[in-house]
């Protein structure tokens, strides 16, 4: 497939590299293109490409959202709303606020009966979009080596196979998928990304995944 990648933080490079190893067509989209560690990824990785959101949500057949939380509504808007019709998107951000974690624990601008995922899928409704990779690390996004064995990653979405394709790019990434539901969902998946956290900001722990034991 063609892999649109809107953001080109520590997620979107992650994330960008390992589809290209996966043997997809990658596009990461940027502000900047001409930015170092945007340049340093391309050098890293000759096979990808780099351009603006809107050229990156052109391209892609499936996107993935990987900016921070709090400019994802205006990523989606600069990408342009159109380009997003149709596509499987999948919704990697968390609504992580603007202050410090206190005692460990992020700051979310949602409220609990809300999420930023709902929020993104009112903008972009014509989009199939799947919640996924919010509540783990980047370092353990692709082929995470654990001891406790493969670890699960929730996700959610209101399209059914757009949820399966999803579930089959995890596969290929070495997780294992729990489908939650819904978009609705998202309000229990978001915090998460809170829950993983702690144990990082309070003892520089971060090498971790959840893994969902079934009878």
């Amino acid at each position: 497939m063609k892999i649109g990648v809107i953001g080109s933080g520590e997620v979107g490079q992650t994330l960008g590299a390992a589809f290209l190893t996966e043997g997809h067509d990658v596009m990461l989209g940027t502000r900047n293109p001409e930015k170092d560690t945007v340049q340093a990824w391309k050098k890293k990785n000759p096979k990808g490409q780099t351009g603006t959101f809107e050229a990156t949500a052109q391209f892609g057949e499936l996107l993935i959202l990987c900016v921070a939380g709090k400019v994802a509504e205006s990523a989606v808007k600069q990408a342009g709303v159109a380009h997003f019709s149709g596509k499987v998107v999948i919704d990697t951000t968390n609504p992580i606020d603007g202050p410090p974690p206190e005692n460990g624990v992020l700051k979310f601008f949602t409220a609990q009966n809300s999420s930023l995922m709902e929020k993104i899928q009112e903008i972009i409704p014509d989009a199939r979009v799947v919640k996924a990779f919010n509540s783990v690390g980047n370092a353990a996004m692709y082929k995470p080596q654990l001891s406790g064995g493969v670890p699960t990653m929730f996700i959610c979405g209101n399209d059914a196979a757009a949820k399966a394709t999803v579930a089959g790019i995890l596969t290929d990434f070495g997780w294992e998928t729990e489908d939650m539901g819904v978009a609705a969902a998202a309000r229990a998946i978001e915090p998460l990304c809170m829950l993983w956290c702690i144990p990082g900001f309070l003892h520089n722990s971060w090498r971790h995944a959840f893994k969902l034991l079934k009878p």
